[in-house]
């Protein structure tokens, strides 16, 4: 799983907030690293020097293998709450995204027809 962070010039991006957003990513995704290669995280003051609430913004774009790129954005007053509901948006639709594509209860697994073969034998 690779993982870019970027910073517009009005956040810095030292150290140790690429590795918070990091440990946050993994932790939150760990569970899907087979199946996400990449994630982009770009973080900016929407307001700079100027302040004002809720002018920090997180976006974070997802690269699950095999589908389309999953992109969310967050605002927030603060980069900590930016960061965080930017990850929660992000972990509801990955969940949405990979749900789509299981099997449902009840129904028989998308298989291709050498393994449906296999299939009715074990049924036979």
């Amino acid at each position: 799983m690779n993982i870019e962070i970027r910073t517009d010039k009005h956040i810095n991006g030292n150290e140790r907030l690429i590795e918070y957003v990091r440990s946050e990513l993994k932790d939150e995704f760990g569970r899907y690293s087979e199946k996400i290669t990449h994630f982009e995280v770009h973080l900016s003051d929407e307001n700079g020097e100027r302040g004002g609430s809720d002018d920090k913004r997180c976006m974070i774009e997802a690269r699950p293998a095999g589908f389309k790129p999953i992109a969310v954005s967050h605002k927030a007053g603060n980069i900590d709450h930016a960061i965080h509901g930017a990850i929660d948006k992000l972990k509801r639709r990955v969940e949405h995204t990979f749900v789509k594509t299981e099997p449902q209860r009840g129904q028989k697994p998308n298989w291709s027809e050498k393994d449906d073969t296999i299939a009715d034998d074990l049924e036979n």
